[in-house]
């Protein structure tokens, strides 16, 4: 009796210890995790911060413009004059205009013609670029990425080297050609070298290396030649590269200041581009909103396309 009691004992003191070990265990394992999720969240803040440290000065940039469209002429020549107007005194930085005012956005939408003119000149200008790089850059690309023929790695390496040189180097050849056909003074003389441009080629050909091989063999048994598969199989497949390199080509040609300097001499021609630099320092405020106007579509196409654009990105680091 007095035996089994005292097994009950030991064999309950077992139980309790045991117990008890079990549950330290798991407080430990917990414990573990706690630390290694509370240096992941210190690692994902520290990292935040760093992003938010890089893109400070482009928002300072950006708040800068927002900010001065909407502030009197008078207030923006005591402020930002001594450096953008070129007077004497020091200029101040202030985050906010002390009197809101829609005054330069409305002299610019409501009386300033020529700023439609230039904005519209910088569309036809951007659509026949960026059709054309789809026309002609994809069939090339997909040349580039999935024929095989003599000469191909020469030919790549050519759009390589073709796709680092500037436009200063590319300026006099193009200009004479251009002199020679008789485009000169036209849209097409600055069209043309961003339709032929080696950089959307070199996108659009690393989109289409992500295409699997197998689709492709699978499409030539069947009979497909190599226009069918191009149009039903690589163009729905290579989507990503294509838009990632038409919204780069999109902001490229937008933004170019050089290339009509060059190449058009008529003023009623010239893209919204070069209507800025055309704006006195007394108009300060119509300057600052015809930045913001500027900037306007080439961000929204931009946010449009950042999804294509990291698709792009990712399908040409994928191997077969």
């Amino acid at each position: 009796m007095h035996n089994s009691k005292r097994k009950k004992a030991g064999v309950s003191k077992h139980v309790f210890y045991a117990s008890r070990n079990c549950r330290f265990i798991p407080a430990f394992g917990g414990n573990k995790k706690r630390a290694a999720g509370t240096e992941k969240r210190r690692r994902k803040a520290l990292f935040f911060a760093v992003l938010v440290c890089a893109a400070l000065p482009l928002w300072w940039v950006l708040w800068f413009m927002f900010t001065r469209a909407l502030m009197p002429l008078d207030e923006l020549i005591q402020t930002v004059g001594p450096v953008l107007a070129g007077r004497h005194g020091m200029a101040s930085w202030p985050l906010l205009p002390t009197w809101p005012t829609l005054a330069p956005v409305t002299e610019l939408l409501l009386d300033t013609p020529q700023f439609f003119v230039m904005f519209w000149n910088s569309f036809k200008l951007v659509i026949p670029s960026v059709a054309g790089q789809l026309l002609i850059g994809a069939p090339a690309a997909w040349a580039l990425s999935r024929l095989r023929f003599r000469g191909r790695k020469l030919l790549l390496a050519l759009y390589i080297v073709l796709m680092l040189m500037p436009f200063q180097v590319t300026m006099v050849p193009n200009y004479l050609v251009a002199q020679n056909i008789g485009i000169m003074d036209t849209i097409w003389a600055v069209a043309l070298p961003f339709v032929f441009s080696a950089f959307p080629v070199f996108i659009m050909a690393k989109g289409f290396d992500a295409v699997p091989r197998a689709m492709l063999e699978a499409a030539s048994i069947d009979g497909a030649g190599h226009l069918t598969t191009f149009v039903r199989i690589g163009l729905p497949l290579g989507v990503p590269g294509i838009l990632s390199a038409l919204v780069l080509g999109f902001i490229e040609c937008w933004n170019a200041i050089e290339q009509p300097m060059t190449f058009l001499k008529t003023k009623s021609l010239w893209p919204l581009s070069l209507y800025l630099p055309e704006i006195a320092a007394e108009k300060l405020g119509l300057a600052m909103a015809a930045s913001l106007m500027m900037l306007a579509p080439a961000a929204l196409i931009f946010l449009f396309g950042q999804k294509y654009l990291e698709l792009g990105i990712q399908a040409a680091g994928v191997k077969e």
